[in-house]
């Protein structure tokens, strides 16, 4: 007994890093931590007030938009009901838009240091976690996903950062604990960006909670789905499967993947569907990396790092206008995969050196990159070359 209890102490120590596993939550959270750092944030205020490019123009057309319009009424309700496609669409848009806009003016307020946009973001916040009690109808979850997924990158930023007060910061976190992460936290059967989506809330809602067992369930939930969203050689014959929805033949793998029965590195579940939904996917997937990364525990390293740099490229190729191959989708791709590239090429490209050339080439030419208007927004302001 005292034998065996030597062996896994020394097993544990000559493992080192590799005794705790890479998507575990960190010792200590670190703040601002969803998404975006507060060495980011530093880098990104430093280079809009030296009128540096691309940044300044980000920042330009990010202050023009309606989400960082001062005058803006939030529309908060109790219930919050969203249907297929968002039909019906009882607060769905609002609530995105309105926690976008928190983003937004807490992402002005960083840059400018202009007390209205931070009061405005707690304006926004304290509106919904002032009344809302759920979400229903069959989008439910995604719709949880994508507001779920800007708010805490919202509040992180005001919480750390701002020098004023937030009285409710605790009723938000409330909210979020007992509205939120309960709807995402046991992830989706759906096609694969729904769950991506619903781990990424969950994970930035973890870090502002600092509520390390719910880090490490979507952690685990969305390694998982994300080997199982984006093809390797690596993987064998087939794609890799979610064990919980029991795809356990070929022919239940290929339905699932949209009729596609040949993998190649870099397809994604949903590339035959459309290239939109994938770039939800592909972005949620950067999304919880560089949260990973903020918090000390780099995923960008294992295979999630290297299937989103598959990803990007494969869909940034034809995004490009490269030929559809026949055995691609029938020969037929809907297109428009949407701002969802520069955390990724950032990461992966300026950080780690690796070749992306069609990554590069579709980022370029979409900058500055806008707002999706469910979940991602003004990434080439906060990471578009942004060494920290």
């Amino acid at each position: 007994m005292h034998h065996s209890v030597r062996l896994v102490v020394v097993t544990a120590f000559t493992l080192g890093v590799l005794a705790r596993p890479a998507e575990a939550a960190p010792a200590a959270f670190v703040h601002p931590g969803v998404t975006v750092s507060q060495a980011q944030l530093d880098f990104v205020r430093g280079k809009v007030n030296a009128g540096a490019q691309p940044w300044k123009g980000a920042f330009d057309k990010m202050l023009a938009s309606k989400y960082a319009d001062l005058n803006r009424t939030p529309r908060p309700r109790a219930v919050v009901e969203c249907g297929s496609y968002s039909n019906p669409d009882h607060g769905c848009t609002d609530e995105r838009e309105d926690a976008i806009a928190a983003y937004t003016d807490a992402l002005a307020w960083y840059i400018t240091r202009d007390e209205r946009y931070a009061r405005k973001a707690v304006q926004l916040m304290d509106a919904w976690s002032a009344v809302i009690t759920d979400h229903t109808n069959s989008n439910a979850p995604l719709q949880t996903g994508w507001a779920g997924s800007s708010w805490p990158r919202a509040a992180e930023i005001i919480k750390y950062t701002y020098t004023g007060s937030w009285p409710n910061s605790g009723r938000f976190a409330t909210m979020l604990r007992n509205v939120y992460l309960p709807e995402v936290i046991n992830g989706s059967n759906s096609n694969g960006n729904w769950e991506l989506s619903m781990m990424e809330a969950a994970v930035g809602i973890s870090v502002f909670l600092e509520d390390k067992a719910s880090y490490d369930k979507a952690m685990g939930k969305f390694r998982t789905r994300t080997a199982a969203y984006v093809y390797l050689d690596s993987d064998g014959e087939l794609p890799k499967t979610v064990p919980s929805q029991n795809l356990n033949t070929r022919d239940k793998i290929v339905g699932y993947w949209q009729g596609q029965s040949t993998f190649v590195t870099g397809l994604t579940q949903e590339t035959c569907r459309d290239l939109t939904h994938t770039g939800y996917g592909i972005s949620a997937i950067s999304h919880v990396a560089e949260t990973s990364r903020i918090q000390a525990q780099d995923l960008y390293g294992t295979d999630v790092g290297e299937r989103l740099r598959q990803a990007l490229g494969f869909q940034a190729k034809y995004e490009l206008g490269t030929a559809v191959p026949s055995r691609l989708c029938g020969g037929s791709l809907k297109l428009g995969l949407g701002p969802v590239t520069e955390v990724g090429y950032n990461a992966l490209h300026n950080r780690l050196g690796m070749g992306m050339t069609n990554t590069q080439a579709l980022t370029e030419r979409n900058r500055p990159a806008g707002s999706n208007n469910l979940f991602v927004a003004w990434e080439t302001l906060t990471h578009g070359d942004n060494p920290s």
